[in-house]
């Protein structure tokens, strides 16, 4: 794996495009293959009507190119994401999932976005992340990180988690029946019930965390 990593240095930006999904990176390779295959057509195709002292300037400004940025690239190569938890991480997971457990909202947000500045691939630590912006109301925020924990490699292993939150996200999502007229205007019962405080949802904050220890164990 270390010499796959190692050979996005042969291409500008590719180790930033390959190994962190930068857009800049992506700029950078695209417009060296543009100047790259100009200076191969103007050497070979349309050698008859380029003079040679342009392209000999455009093959100097490509290898400008290339040195520049491989030499960028070695001196700031972008190291490998962490694939585990070190002592540290999993201190602030297990507050992280305390706080949660105790529905302190805020201390559990801001414990896991720091493992995940620090961890981005930490799949658990997406999920409960995803699970507690559910549980506040932030619903469009919970929806893109479930998508995105999906889409993603570590979400794998918590597919059948992931896709039953969503479809919460779904039913939240979806106006109960009869709560609306016929010209889409909320019904005198909607406006009624919509000042009705909802239940407690503490109930399954506990089931929640059982449930991460299950998958815990059994990943």
């Amino acid at each position: 794996m270390a010499t796959v990593r190692s050979l996005t240095l042969l291409w500008p930006g590719l180790p930033w495009l390959w190994l962190r999904g930068s857009a800049a990176g992506l700029v950078l390779a695209v417009a060296f293959a543009v100047a790259l295959d100009v200076a191969i057509l103007c050497t070979w195709i349309w050698s008859e009507v380029v003079e040679i002292g342009f392209v000999l300037g455009l093959w100097a400004a490509t290898a400008g190119v290339w040195l520049v940025a491989t030499l960028s690239a070695v001196s700031a190569f972008p190291p490998a994401l962490p694939t585990g938890r070190d002592e540290a991480a999993e201190r602030l997971f297990i507050a992280a999932r305390d706080a949660y457990l105790a529905r302190d909202w805020l201390a559990a947000e801001t414990k896991l976005r720091a493992l995940l500045l620090v961890a981005p691939t930490d799949g658990e630590a997406q999920l409960l992340l995803a699970t507690l912006l559910r549980r506040v109301g932030r619903l469009a925020e919970a929806r893109s990180n479930f998508a995105a924990l999906e889409q993603s490699d570590v979400g794998r292993q918590w597919l059948p988690v992931i896709r039953r939150e969503l479809s919460r996200l779904d039913a939240a999502a979806a106006p109960p029946a009869g709560t609306e007229s016929a010209d889409g205007e909320p019904t005198l019962l909607a406006l009624r019930t919509s000042f009705v405080t909802p239940p407690d949802p503490g109930a399954g904050d506990r089931a929640d965390g059982e449930r991460l220890d299950n998958h815990r164990r059994a990943a």
